[in-house]
């Protein structure tokens, strides 16, 4: 009588989480430089949320798929969308195929992406504190542009809103780098503050 045997594959592929990270950090920093007043809403802003932002963070997601991770893939696949479909609130009335959002939609948008970061927050109380930091901030960054929106704000807000999106995307910078730079070293580099379960 034949025995079943047991056949272990081991995952050889490469963390997808630092592609995320760093896609999502960088184009929000750029974003959140213009929000803070350096500079005009331009092309560099767009393609980044198109390519970057966008495009390589579903990738990631998918990858994180394909590992099996429910909150990655949920994460960087929304996001990815997030900075699509940014792009095509600001293109598609320019090329005459929608009208523009007003303030009001702009919030209500803003608010709901909020609500939705707030609870992946909690996702984040059994990962890492880096990747709290990185979600509680962006639930707040979300939150001060809704409330910029509907109330019509001045530029002071606005630019007061736009280092706190600084700050969150150099908080995603720094723990997509740290992934990175602590699985080449074989220890830890930068701290990431693991949760220990």
């Amino acid at each position: 009588m034949s025995q079943a045997t047991l056949t272990q594959i081991k995952d050889c592929t490469a963390n997808p989480a630092p592609l995320g990270l760093l896609a999502f950090g960088m184009t929000t920093v750029l974003l959140n430089l213009h929000n803070a007043g350096y500079y005009e809403l331009n092309s560099m802003i767009l393609a980044m949320g198109i390519f970057y932002g966008g495009c390589a963070q579903v990738i990631a997601g998918i990858m994180e798929w394909k590992k099996g991770n429910t909150f990655a893939t949920t994460a960087f696949i929304s996001y990815g969308m997030f900075w699509l479909t940014l792009v095509g609130l600001i293109v598609l009335p320019k090329m005459g195929l929608a009208s523009p959002t007003d303030e009001t939609g702009k919030a209500a948008f803003l608010a709901v992406w909020g609500l939705f970061t707030a609870v992946m927050f909690l996702g984040t109380l059994h990962l890492s504190r880096a990747l709290q930091v990185v979600f509680l901030s962006l639930t707040i960054l979300f939150f001060l542009l809704a409330y910029g929106d509907i109330s019509a704000a001045g530029p002071a807000f606005k630019h007061f809103t736009g280092f706190e999106g600084i700050f969150c995307g150099l908080s995603a910078i720094y723990t997509g780098l740290a992934q990175v730079l602590n699985e080449l070293a074989g220890e830890t580099v930068l701290p990431l503050g693991l949760v220990r379960k």
